[in-house]
């Protein structure tokens, strides 16, 4: 018994050693990387203290923190960063859906600022602003070598001012862009009736974007006398920067009666999230047509990636932006914040959209604004009068008045149809295919 006993402790002794031995240098390990830290921290210390004193101008300190900090966030993606107060308010201004500027969702690429899409009848958008310019000059100051912040501080100003910007577009040589200031107020959905197609433009995703989307829909299918006068839904999301992922999750719902919307996944694998539909499709079940392209982003994707995984709507349009990244705003001691990106989210199927975006089902590019000169070409190279035009033409005699009706109806829904089609080609095209669905499905 003695021996056993003796055994057991050398055993535990052992085991003592062991552990001794493994966690040793793993403590050593933990103690250099927090030496490494305090010294970064001294060192961080030693360059401030050095700007304050020796720098050829007097600096202000605050300005120098805050300088340093928006550095180390901005250093970890393009949309991480800090936020001064006054940002901050004004963030939650534009997530309100009103703010002053010139209409523009940008990022940053290669040092130069990248618009990621002009905002609907925003001063930018009305000065022929397209996704995917890039801006290399505000007032003729270069933005090269400036933070994101900084930059979109350049183009910021008094409502009513003038802005003149430089704007590098692919296939063309840069230009001057003179923009006047104004306050920007989100109509979050705006929604119209086109051929009995329900077309609904959303321009983002604000805490406005669910009611207007559902309220607007109600309306158009009331006018046109209910659902049996509607062949399906347009959901334009061309252009949309993206916004707060809990209206793009409520704008997928929408629409679907079951099933995962999209999935959150950060460092920390408990820290990931799952959000589900719930039972109820506004649609009534009817068709839908999804647009993007390239100024698509964010909450956008997710509304396009949602739809498209349950086969619940057709995307037309080209490959969206592909940002599929999560960003928190975090609340900091005096009134400012931070952007932090927290997690990536993933579609229904799994995918991840970062960097590669939502490809649509059928690729549809947009032809580029005509000049006024080949606009005034095309008016010229228009057909002329036909035989019906004639004066003392024969009438046709075997047609009753009612079918006579009926083809001066479907002529002039074609002659509707070509307009939209020189108007916004993508869209026209979305609205054929319902037209083609509807029929498959022997409706209306």
């Amino acid at each position: 018994m003695k021996k056993f006993l003796m055994a057991a402790a050398a055993g535990t002794l052992t085991g003592v050693l062991v552990t001794t031995q493994v966690a040793a240098p793993l403590l050593a390990q933990e103690a250099k990387k927090n030496t490494n830290v305090y010294e970064q921290l001294d060192l961080f210390g030693d360059i401030f203290e050095r700007i304050r004193v020796q720098y050829v101008e007097e600096v202000d300190d605050a300005d120098l923190i805050e300088a340093a900090i928006n550095g180390m966030l901005t250093s970890l993606d393009p949309h991480s960063g800090y936020l001064p107060p006054a940002d901050a308010e004004a963030m939650q201004e534009q997530t309100r859906g009103e703010f002053g500027g010139l209409g523009i969702e940008v990022t940053q690429e290669e040092g130069f600022v990248k618009v990621v899409s002009p905002i609907d009848g925003t001063p930018a958008d009305n000065a022929g602003i397209e996704a995917g310019d890039f801006v290399t000059h505000v007032d003729g100051e270069s933005v090269l070598g400036l933070t994101l912040d900084e930059a979109v501080d350049l183009m910021r100003g008094p409502v009513g001012s003038e802005i003149v910007i430089t704007v590098v577009r692919e296939g063309e040589e840069p230009f001057d862009v003179s923009i006047i200031r104004d306050t920007i107020k989100l109509t979050a959905v705006r929604a119209r009736t086109e051929q009995d197609t329900v077309v609904l433009r959303v321009t983002t995703f604000n805490d406005q974007t669910y009611s207007n989307l559902e309220e607007g829909l109600n309306e158009q299918v009331e006018a046109a006398g209910g659902w049996d006068k509607i062949n399906g839904v347009v959901v334009d999301l061309r252009n949309n920067p993206g916004g707060l992922l809990t209206q793009a999750i409520k704008v997928s719902d929408a629409f679907l009666d079951k099933g995962e919307i999209v999935s959150t996944r950060g460092r920390n694998p408990e820290d990931g999230e799952r959000f589900n539909a719930t039972e109820g499709d506004l649609a009534s079940g009817k068709p839908l047509v999804v647009l993007i392209n390239g100024g698509s982003a964010s909450a956008s994707e997710i509304v396009a990636g949602a739809l498209q995984d349950h086969n619940r709507a057709v995307v037309v349009g080209t490959k969206s932006f592909g940002k599929g990244s999560v960003q928190t705003v975090m609340p900091l001691r005096g009134d400012g914040a931070m952007r932090l990106t927290t997690a990536r989210y993933y579609t229904p199927s799994g995918r991840s959209i970062q960097a590669l975006g939502v490809s649509p089902d059928i690729l549809v590019e947009q032809p580029r604004r005509k000049r006024d000169e080949e606009e005034e070409e095309t008016k010229t190279n228009r057909p002329g009068r036909t035989e019906a035009d004639l004066r003392g033409s024969l009438d046709n005699d075997s047609l009753t008045e009612d079918e006579i009706r009926q083809i001066e109806e479907d002529r002039a829904r074609a002659e509707e149809a070509a307009k939209l089609r020189e108007e916004d080609y993508q869209l026209a095209y979305a609205i054929d295919v319902l037209r083609g669905l509807s029929a498959l499905n022997g409706k209306k």
